[in-house]
């Protein structure tokens, strides 16, 4: 399959390039050519394939012309060894756990993913391939994990200080070997912009062999897409089904939409933010404006100025009125999210952190207007990863799992840096002449 950029669709890049390079030359984002379509034999026998299975056919579609079909399935078995669950609150609310991988959060499908197929791509590669990463929290995590002791791979880390949780931040920089992570003076926004600056910076694509494993990178968006297949099997009774999707760089919410277009019967999507409300004032008025972030409980979502805003108006060809159509957007504050925890608590004893409580707000709003739906809240991360703001909520206390509480006593080790560019070539030119 071939890739073209959001802002060249006449321009062709191979599956390589676009995996590898992260971000076009023009600063687009890259694009399959098109969206391959699932037969509807499978999506009326999908409660038959186990979620490596879905994973697999999902993954042979996009893949299938460049890599091998045992390797799509090699890759698949490695990077999607663990489950999904789907948990009922009530008769027309479900929650999708997307945190039970090494890392215990969503990330984890797609940043294993990518490093299971970045390792097969780059045989033969004898240079080394630096990943540039920006993270508001899980992104980093998940990546450091998924690439950790890859060889011929090395991860550099870009992270907002203060504005990350204390787990979150141990599990950025508590691994070293080719992991390196970078205390940005800044919000993520900030990080965001270093990360894609560098990729257009010609100086250092002489000295560097540089690859993204945000959501900006298209190898992100294929796994994500797995775990909406693997929702929809497992609601026991299809109807008008509507996910609610916690939505930062809209990475996750992208995925979703590219599940619908290749057959999945999704109603609709229900984007739910935080006080970051750039894309709710587009789905308004038409207008995106990006703005500074605002630092909220929910920080994984705080992001002003949404990366996969290109590829969701690529995907409806600018037609806000088919994005209207199936997408819906509710902002909520920090003081609302606190109070839903506690409810949610209350009522149903089910603890839920803060981004799936935005998400569990902008479910309620929408099924107000739509009572005939079906919802599914995708809970990102466990509530151990913001444990004050959880136990704060919810007055009960969250169990630690054994994954965090190993790094507890790890020690920090991390660069601080000024969100500046020069400072941050700098940074790179010096480490890459030791």
């Amino acid at each position: 399959m071939r890739f073209y950029s959001t802002k060249n669709r006449s321009a062709f890049y191979s599956l390589s390039e676009a995996v590898l390079k992260g971000l076009p030359d023009d600063n687009g984002l890259f694009m399959p050519e098109s969206i391959p379509n699932l037969s509807a034999d499978f999506i009326k026998n999908i409660k038959n394939y186990s979620f490596a299975d879905i994973a697999f056919e999902v993954a042979y579609a996009f893949l299938k012309d460049d890599i091998p079909k045992e390797k799509i399935r090699e890759v698949v078995d490695t990077a999607i060894n663990f489950d999904a669950p789907l948990v009922k609150l009530d008769d027309k609310t479900f929650i999708l756990e997307l945190f039970h991988g090494p890392t215990l959060a969503f990330k984890d499908f797609g940043a294993r993913f990518m490093a299971k197929l970045m390792s097969y791509l780059l045989k033969g590669n004898k240079r080394k391939l630096t990943i540039l990463v920006a993270t508001s929290g899980d992104t980093g995590s998940a990546v450091a994990n998924g690439f950790y002791k890859t060889d011929g791979i090395e991860v550099i880390i870009l992270y907002p200080s203060g504005k990350v949780s204390f787990l979150q931040e141990k599990q950025l920089t508590t691994l070293g070997e080719n992991i390196t992570a970078l205390e940005v003076n800044g919000s993520f926004d900030d990080c965001q912009h270093l990360v894609k600056t560098a990729f257009l910076d010609n100086d250092l694509k002489s000295s560097y062999q540089l690859a993204s494993a945000n959501s900006i990178n298209i190898a992100r968006l294929i796994p994500q897409s797995f775990y909406y297949f693997e929702a929809f099997k497992q609601v026991p009774n299809a109807g008008k089904i509507v996910f609610s999707v916690p939505s930062g760089n809209f990475g996750n919410l992208t995925a979703g939409l590219i599940a619908k277009k290749m057959g999945l019967p999704i109603h609709h999507f229900v984007a739910s933010v935080n006080s970051n409300k750039v894309f709710e004032r587009y789905i308004k008025n038409g207008s995106y404006e990006p703005q500074p972030s605002v630092q909220t409980i929910s920080n994984a979502m705080d992001v002003g100025n949404p990366s996969n805003y290109a590829r969701i108006i690529d995907l409806y060809h600018n037609d806000i009125d088919a994005i209207r159509n199936d997408i819906s957007c509710y902002s909520f504050s920090d003081e609302e999210t606190y109070a839903v925890m506690k409810e949610i608590f209350l009522t149903t004893n089910y603890v839920m952190d803060p981004h799936g409580a935005v998400g569990y707000l902008g479910l309620r709003k929408y099924q107000k207007e739509n009572p005939d739906t079906l919802g599914i809240i995708l809970e990102t991360a466990h509530p151990a990863k913001f444990i004050d703001v959880v136990e704060n909520a919810s007055t009960v206390k969250v169990t630690i799992p054994d994954q965090l509480k190993a790094l507890e006593n790890l020690q920090k080790r991390a660069f601080n840096l000024a969100a500046s560019y020069d400072d941050f070539k700098g940074f790179l030119i010096n480490r890459n002449k030791h």
